[in-house]
């Protein structure tokens, strides 16, 4: 028997400033808002984000990841990787709207450029998409 099909992918985020996350999320990133509820006192917003993975990574794997993206181990055990066409553009982006910028975009082993910040509610972000113009990307540390 085949287990259960899975066909959605939901990352539910705790944020400290509603308003801030919706914004940097769907304004400066541009996740599609799909759907939101209110109830008493509370709100929540459902951002779509396209195509979603679930990448399971051991201890030393992770290290290797945060190593190649920041130089050092920076990483909890949960981080959010959003794929996109401009690294760079929305790394500037995200940094001007309040995201706190832990290493710009550099090339990757795996033939992309990555880039790693911290929104402001404290979830690590990676950033990832094609290489850019090798000027337009940081060296590794």
């Amino acid at each position: 028997m085949l287990p259960t099909h899975v066909n959605e992918l939901r990352l539910v985020v705790t944020v400290g400033d509603f308003e801030e996350s919706v914004r940097l999320y769907r304004d400066v990133l541009g996740l599609q808002e799909v759907d939101s509820i209110s109830s008493p006192g509370g709100q929540v917003a459902i951002l779509s984000a396209g195509q979603a993975t679930v990448e399971l990574a051991d201890a030393a794997h992770a290290a290797y990841i945060d190593d190649v993206e920041v130089g050092r181990r920076v990483a909890g055990h949960v981080r959010v990787a959003f794929g996109v066409d401009d690294v760079a553009g929305t790394t500037d982006r995200l940094a001007a709207a309040g995201a706190e910028l832990l290493a710009p975009p550099v090339p990757t082993p795996w033939g992309t450029s990555n880039a790693r910040l911290n929104e402001p509610s404290g979830l690590q972000l990676t950033l990832f998409g094609p290489l850019a113009m090798t000027s337009d990307v940081a060296e590794p540390a």
